[in-house]
């Protein structure tokens, strides 16, 4: 089971943060500790670990076994993705995973980077939900899960168009405000009216 999916940049700013298991400290802390962990491994070394230093944090494995926590990171630029994950999940599966979830977002980006995390974290939690779902992996196919990203983003602006009478364009299907003129379309059968007169 997939237990957190982490984003942060080099000096662990995190960029997202989504648990999929009840902390047992804040979140702030497990995110410095992972980060303490991931900062201080030299490039060369592979891209997993096993952390009994998170019990503390998410509580003991479940069954009282030997289980450990084991942290997935893979570094792109100036953004270490992390996921935290028991025994059940492959470690490579894993790594796999982390690159569907950045060409995800570097399709609806177009090219990903930082500022898209911060100024655009509703899509971003958007495409992790099209790709987790309670600690569950639901989708692999990055043309699956753009296309239902680019659905939503379609279904956000038809339903915004439809419930502001101001936006231009008159609308969708179904728009409430079929009727209303916006201020534009007001102004310019006024001003047409007077030129007829």
């Amino acid at each position: 089971m997939i237990h957190a999916v982490l984003i942060f940049n080099t000096s662990g700013l995190p960029r997202l943060a989504k648990f999929y298991t009840p902390l047992h400290q804040s979140a702030e802390t497990v995110i410095q500790k992972i980060f303490s962990l991931i900062s201080a491994r030299p490039p060369g070394l592979c891209n997993f670990l096993d952390a009994p230093e998170l019990e503390a944090f998410l509580g003991p494995k479940e069954g009282g076994s030997d289980e450990r926590w084991r942290v997935v990171y893979r570094g792109y630029a100036t953004l270490y993705f992390v996921f935290v994950v028991d025994s059940s999940e492959s470690e490579l599966g894993i790594l796999d995973l982390i690159q569907v979830f950045v060409e995800s977002l570097d399709r609806a980006f177009e090219n990903v980077c930082e500022l898209d995390l911060v100024f655009h974290f509703d899509e971003v939690h958007h495409i992790l939900a099209e790709v987790i779902q309670g600690g569950l992996v639901l989708e692999t196919n990055v043309d699956e899960i753009d296309t239902c990203v680019q659905q939503a983003a379609k279904a956000r602006k038809e339903s915004f168009a439809s419930a502001n009478p101001l936006s231009l364009g008159g609308g969708g299907l179904n728009s409430r405000g079929g009727n209303l003129k916006t201020p534009l379309g007001w102004l310019t059968g006024k001003l047409t009216g007077v030129g007829a007169r």
